[in-house]
């Protein structure tokens, strides 16, 4: 019996590559909380960057949110397919540069696109946030997952890789919203921001990237062709930035504002906040009244009491303090202060507007409402409300605990104006006539008669007090103006509000209500 034997030879599997090596954890950190940082700072400055051109509502607001949130989505989604199908490390660098240069190209793409895009449409609000924030914020996004992929060497330690990361990402974002809020946007321009942000990434970027690279020795491929394109877009958005168009003469924490001579007459400043016609001041004639609004204003504080008394004043917004250096003018001895919520707008009247303050007209810097909590009870004869968010109140105040608080400041008699915008058709004016008809028992309101009949939007003038109004006057006066306009109360009043929904600080939709139908 013979037998046969063979050698059976078994080929091992070959093994599988090693993973790409980690990064220091310092470093990782750093990259996670940069890039989460960078898309909140974009966030908060893009209101800023839109804001001339579509103006700062509830709707720029929520879309600027809405926008970077997507971002951050869509960022994260493909910073991890992408992670998973190439070494991280050959992305990072080059993603750190890009967000670097379409940071930089933020600003001339905006500004070229506001122009065409002025207005209040929600398709343009969208159209232009997305061009503020989709691409740098996206590219941003995409960097944690990538740095999430090189730290997980060991399965074991994944939640709490993750969850470290998570949390740094989230801390550099808690840390950018603050100190770009009550830091930079009070220190710095909007253009000097970005174009900082933008550097910054670019030179972490190439930094980042030389670093790997000596660090992986061949693993890597050398930049070649990327980083001679890289510079090209780079020098391109740099150039595009410096010929862009700037709406601005001066960016203040709250505002971009401009001062243009009027071509009619050399002593005429026109006032732009946020690229919408503010204000009108006469530098050599602070009687000289040019808006109709403001002479309805004038109108009313004349028939207050008798031409030439002093009066004691509040003016709840300034904007080019045309009204108290006119009251200051024609009633010497007047008391009148400034409740202005922008500094740097007070400063800019003082320098370019003719402002001077002193006794007969102080400015006190801060949110209306709140320093009209501190006002004494029965201590003003006439309060003016003019504060505007672009071309809107602020929603706090037109609530009707707001206008309790102008109703306890004035004494017996005294009267609260309240300059009012709105476009057909006209759901604010009427909410905001019914919000002050309740603590009022006089109201009228003063705007052109198309206006009130609904066919195109208008300066409304809002009259109220305690007191019988000076109807028969505001008549009169009003036929000896320029302009022609209307006057309501009685029971045409009672009409045109309705059953308006009065606004309290539990429910106060003022931007819904402005919306055009």
């Amino acid at each position: 019996m013979s037998s046969t034997s063979s050698d059976v030879v078994v080929e091992s599997a070959p093994a599988a590559p090693a993973p790409p090596r980690a990064l220091p954890s310092g470093l990782a950190a750093f990259l996670v909380f940069l890039s989460s940082g960078a898309v909140l700072v974009l966030e908060t400055v893009s209101l800023r960057l839109v804001g001339p051109y579509v103006g700062v509502t509830l709707q720029v607001t929520s879309s600027v949110i809405g926008m970077a949130l997507a971002a951050i989505a869509y960022g994260a989604w493909l910073g991890g397919w992408l992670a998973d199908r190439r070494d991280p490390r050959t992305m990072l660098a080059p993603a750190l540069v890009l967000a670097g240069i379409a940071t930089a190209l933020t600003l001339p793409v905006v500004r070229y696109a506001g122009e065409m895009l002025r207005g209040g449409a929600a398709g343009g609000v969208l159209v232009l946030t997305a061009i503020a924030v989709l691409v740098p914020a996206g590219l941003l996004a995409g960097i944690t997952p990538l740095v999430v992929k090189l730290q997980l060497a060991d399965l074991r330690r994944t939640g709490q890789v993750v969850g470290r990361l998570s949390g740094i990402g989230t801390l550099g974002g808690i840390t950018a919203t603050l100190v770009t809020g009550f830091v930079l946007v009070a220190a710095l321009s909007s253009t000097a921001i970005v174009l900082g942000l933008a550097a910054v990434l670019g030179v972490t970027g190439l930094a980042l990237g030389a670093y790997l690279r000596r660090r992986a020795g061949a693993e890597l491929p050398g930049p070649g062709r990327i980083r001679a394109a890289l510079a090209v877009l780079g020098l391109a958005g740099a150039g595009l930035s410096a010929v862009a168009p700037n709406p601005c003469d001066v960016e203040t924490a709250y505002h971009c504002a401009r001062v243009e001579v009027d071509p009619q007459w050399d002593q005429g400043r026109y006032l732009y906040l946020n690229s919408a016609q503010h204000s009108y001041v006469d530098l050599a004639d602070p009687t000289h009244l040019k808006y109709a609004y403001v002479q309805w204003i004038g109108l009313v504080a004349d028939l207050a009491a008798p031409k030439g008394q002093r009066l004691d004043a509040l003016h709840l917004g300034g904007g080019g303090f045309t009204v108290p250096r006119y009251l200051a003018a024609t009633r010497p001895g007047s008391d009148n202060l400034v409740f202005e919520l922008d500094g740097g707008l007070v400063d800019l009247d003082r320098r370019e507007l003719g402002v001077r303050t002193g006794p007969q007209l102080r400015a006190r810097v801060g949110d209306a409402r709140v320093l009209l909590d501190a006002e004494p009870t029965d201590s003003r004869d006439l309060i003016v409300g003019d504060a505007f968010g672009h071309l809107v109140v602020p929603w706090h105040l037109a609530t009707r605990e707001m206008v309790a608080e102008v109703r306890r400041v004035l004494r017996p008699g005294g009267i609260y104006v309240q300059n009012v915008i709105d476009l057909p058709p006209d759901r604010f004016i009427r909410s905001e006539l019914a919000t002050v008809a309740t603590e009022f028992r006089h109201v009228a309101a003063i705007a052109p008669p198309g206006a009130i009949a609904g066919k195109y939007g208008a300066n409304f003038l809002i009259v109220a007090s305690d007191t019988p109004l000076p109807l028969t006057g505001i008549l009169a006066g009003l036929r000896g103006l320029p302009e022609e306009a209307g006057l309501l109360y009685g029971d045409e009043f009672t009409r045109y509000v309705g059953d308006a929904l009065v606004l309290t600080d539990d429910h106060a939709p003022v931007d819904q209500l402005l919306a055009t139908a």
